[in-house]
């Protein structure tokens, strides 16, 4: 097999020492306790190696969809052992779902992040900030796909909606029923090029994926007619290569996206606020009812909305919050570790 045409870059080819006895390989599915991996001999399903397992401590140690790894075959069998995951290019991350601390890759090695929402009433500006703050913060560049455009009759309402709230970012409607805007985005995939697909369930991220690889890999489900909310169709996440070269990973839906990013990155998403804050006539401005406001007088103006100020205000205490608690796990994950290790020495 072509691991070109698996998007493979110079960038994880000079991480190889050619005197490495282990094979190259790519991420394509995660299982529970197996992976998926693609190499230029063949197929093979990988587990982690004893010494890896042992030195892991954490999510971010474990392979993800979309890893480059180096493998080892087992004599005689369609298997490998995984060695050792090379340095990341990106990783698009989020807080796992519910009370427990804890990071859950989502996908890595991606060039392009397509943030997919449908137009239809469960288009949210405040989500796609969500989104984008998090696309930012992976080290990937994202773009917004709009689908369901033949069932909308006010696109360019809504492609403006998102202009507002996303700057410089490339905004694309298409209509996997007609074939409006396919091409273009089509146009994106190139040899070399990884592009995961992110969004809530029911927008149109497995039909989108099976319009692009023009082929039924992914099962779809139609959303509910009462409150146009999705029903789960893909429940783990895969990787695909393209006939034209590039991949594309598509992804579970989400219904909910805690971050796991920094505030640079939400820097970035509010770039609008970011400007007016160093605008304020006091540099200790909180940005509520002190004279010379740039925020206030924007709000006031008309030029800044309140919600999204407000939702700027809540990442901010997310992502603050987040920090902290991460900081304080980094330094049980440490402690663990040196423990396991003076275990290890004694014996």
């Amino acid at each position: 097999m072509n691991l070109q045409q698996y998007g493979l870059q110079n960038f994880f080819e000079q991480q190889i020492d050619d005197s490495n006895k282990y094979i190259l390989g790519r991420v394509t599915l995660e299982h529970k306790h197996s992976y998926r991996i693609v190499t230029e001999q063949n197929e093979w399903l990988g587990t982690i190696s004893g010494k890896m397992a042992f030195e892991s401590f954490a999510r971010k140690d474990y392979p993800a969809v979309g890893d480059w790894v180096l493998v080892e075959q087992m004599p005689g069998e369609e298997k490998c052992l995984i060695h050792k995951i090379l340095e990341r290019k990106s990783v698009f991350s989020r807080k796992m779902a519910g009370l427990e601390l804890d990071e859950q890759i989502v996908a890595v090695n991606v060039d392009i992040i397509m943030i997919v929402t449908s137009l239809n009433d469960d288009f949210n500006e405040r989500r796609l900030e969500r989104y984008l703050t998090a696309a930012w913060n992976s080290g990937a560049t994202p773009i917004i796909i709009l689908t369901k455009a033949d069932l909308c009759e006010n696109v360019d309402e809504y492609v403006e909606k998102v202009q507002n709230v996303a700057f410089g970012v490339d905004v694309y409607p298409v209509s996997t029923f007609t074939g409006d805007g396919l091409s273009t985005v089509k146009e994106l995939f190139r040899p070399n090029k990884s592009i995961a697909l992110m969004g809530s369930s029911g927008v149109g991220k497995s039909t989108l994926t099976n319009a692009l690889i023009e082929e039924e890999k992914m099962v779809v489900h139609t959303i509910r007619a009462d409150d146009a909310k999705g029903r789960h169709t893909t429940t783990h996440r895969e990787l695909f290569a393209l006939e034209g070269g590039g991949v594309i990973i598509d992804t579970p839906g989400m219904r909910e996206l805690q971050l796991w990013s920094t505030d640079s990155a939400l820097d970035t998403s509010f770039s609008d606020i970011q400007a007016l804050l160093l605008q304020c006539k006091f540099r200790n401005c909180s940005h509520k009812k002190e004279p010379g406001c740039a925020v206030q007088n924007a709000i006031a103006c008309g030029d800044l909305e309140q919600q999204r100020y407000d939702s700027y205000i809540k990442l901010q205490r997310e992502i603050a919050y987040l920090n902290r608690k991460a900081d304080l796990q980094a330094t049980l994950i440490e402690n663990r570790k040196n423990k396991k290790l003076s275990k290890q020495n004694r014996k």
